[in-house]
């Protein structure tokens, strides 16, 4: 197929806009690839992997802007490509066009001098300059939310040092999920206010948690993202360490939640003890990570439904008892297990969402299962980029090697197709399972989108004389634009077992693991 690439000198757009106008395009007729990306090193680097830097591309800056189209037709790639150019200029539902008369502010200097006061900085700009606009901020006392990527770590280091001095936050940077006083940035959920506030490492895990708690009739009062590498060493978690002492003082919580996966040891260790000392319940996760039993005014759990359950028990004065998942949906499973095919003993798993990659290899390992994945919790258990599933397989669909010309997988679902039918090919298949996030930014229908992808897996397992067991939760509320009940209505019409949390899809993955296990081998 052709391939065209246009650039854009000196055009920004954050990648959330970004990947709005590529996944409009990609789903025209003749369309197999758009991709739309600034052209920082790092993205150019995967462009190059993907086959996709062209010529013209190469002596790019990171302002401007790279499009690259691969189509049927020549004719058919003009015509995405004009629509691009209409998106971008003019605007859609989800990349802001100023009204008539309206100001737009091109510095951070602009947007401070109009009279409404301000208390934090959103920062999306290419990462080679972000650091310099948060720094601006910092020194204005603004928090600042940096939804940025491509930061180098040392200018991350640099700034949170700063804002720590400066009792800020810096959330970030490439930190896609927070509310602030009940205001959703990033990627968030619709979720009401209440007395638990929530900071961490991980965006799909503070989401889903934050929609437990929703879910079971409590509210959050802040939720404060970090951005993935503040537990590493270098950072030493000084973001969630500042957000713990601010929701420490914050009158409207009353219950603090810490969702991450694992930190670096003395990491793990300064933020265990900042957390003794909050003063108020705090409920820890670090997932997979072996750490102290519960203590003094912390509860540590293992899972993301037991962070939710325990911080919904706290903040009504209860005792914290540990969640038995709830399986709705699932009636119709014995049966299902019944029409499996000797050769089918594998489960897969395909994520969105790479803390519920993490969290189903660490329930099943806690189940005796040992899982490959491309995002391993071992990593003896590595799999090479794109390479097909082997034995039983969780994978981070979000991991840049599924990305490199794509929207995210919470935008765009063709990714998870594709992977979706092949694992149906696959004789050993037992069970796949997926989350569907909804919320702010994600796609507008998602489990609506996978419904062809999930149709066809289960008729091409059939022409193999297999059934294939389908499992999923939904990530999201239903106040989200999504509706949670809408998606699993959609979900379960389409022939797929709904459960309530990504720990229960683990878990009964991991029940039907044992299942096979005894059938097979008697």
């Amino acid at each position: 197929m052709p391939v065209v690439a246009a650039i854009k000198p000196g055009f920004y757009k954050d990648s959330v806009a970004l990947m709005r106008v590529a996944q409009s395009i990609a789903g025209r007729r003749g369309i197999a690839r758009a991709t739309l990306v600034m052209g920082t090193p790092a993205n150019k680097a995967v462009l190059e992997q993907a086959g996709l830097l062209e010529e013209n591309l190469v002596a790019a800056q990171p302002g401007d802007l790279l499009i690259v189209v691969e189509g049927a037709t020549q004719a058919e790639i003009d015509e995405a490509l004009q629509d691009a150019e209409r998106l971008l200029v003019t605007g859609d539902a989800t990349v802001h066009a100023p009204g008539a008369g309206e100001i737009v502010s091109r510095s951070l200097a602009m947007a401070l001098a109009g009279d409404a006061p301000a208390t934090l900085a959103q920062i999306s700009v290419p990462g080679p300059y972000a650091a310099a606009e948060a720094l601006k901020a910092l020194k204005r006392g603004l928090h600042v939310f940096l939804f940025s990527d491509n930061v180098p770590l040392e200018q991350e280091i640099a700034l949170k040092r700063l804002a720590a001095a400066r009792h800020l936050l810096v959330m970030g940077s490439d930190c896609g999920t927070a509310i602030l006083g009940g205001v959703p940035l990033g990627f968030a959920n619709a979720v009401r206010r209440g007395v638990i506030g929530l900071t961490g490492a991980s965006g799909t895990g503070i989401q889903h948690v934050s929609t437990l708690i929703h879910q079971a009739g409590e509210g959050v009062s802040h939720a404060i993202g970090t951005g993935s590498r503040d537990v590493l060493a270098e950072v030493g978690a000084a973001t969630m360490r500042e957000a713990m002492a601010l929701l420490a003082a914050d009158r409207d919580t009353h219950v603090v939640v810490i969702v991450s996966k694992p930190p670096a040891k003395p990491v793990a260790e300064g933020v265990l003890a900042d957390a003794a000392r909050v003063g108020k319940p705090v409920v820890v996760l670090f997932l997979g990570a072996s750490g102290p039993k519960s203590g003094r005014n912390l509860t540590v759990v293992s899972t993301l439904e037991d962070a939710a359950t325990a911080a919904v028990a706290l903040a009504r004065g209860n005792a914290y008892q540990p969640s038995a998942s709830v399986l709705d949906g699932t009636a119709t499973l014995p049966a299902e297990l019944t029409m499996l095919a000797p050769s089918q003993r594998y489960v897969r798993g395909l994520y969105a969402g790479g803390t519920f990659c993490t969290e189903a290899q660490v329930v099943l390992r806690s189940a005796g299962v040992i899982a490959w994945s491309n995002a391993p919790i071992d990593k003896a258990h590595r799999i090479p980029e794109h390479a097909p599933s082997v034995s039983h397989c969780m994978i981070d669909m979000g991991a840049g090697e599924f990305t490199v010309g794509r929207p995210h997988p919470m935008i765009d679902q063709s990714a998870r197709a594709e992977r979706l039918v092949a694992e149906a090919r696959d004789p050993e298949t037992a069970l796949v399972m997926f989350d569907v996030v909804l919320g702010y930014g994600a796609h507008a229908d998602p489990a609506g989108a996978l419904a062809p992808a999930i149709r066809e897996a289960r008729a091409t397992a059939l022409r193999g004389g297999r059934h294939l067991i389908l499992v999923a939760f939904a990530c999201g509320t239903e106040e989200d634009p999504q509706r949670r009940s809408a998606q699993a209505k959609a979900l379960r019409e389409a022939g797929v077992n709904v459960v309530s949390t990504s720990t229960a899809a683990a878990r009964l993955a991991a029940s039907v693991v044992a299942a096979r296990s005894v059938s097979v081998n008697p």
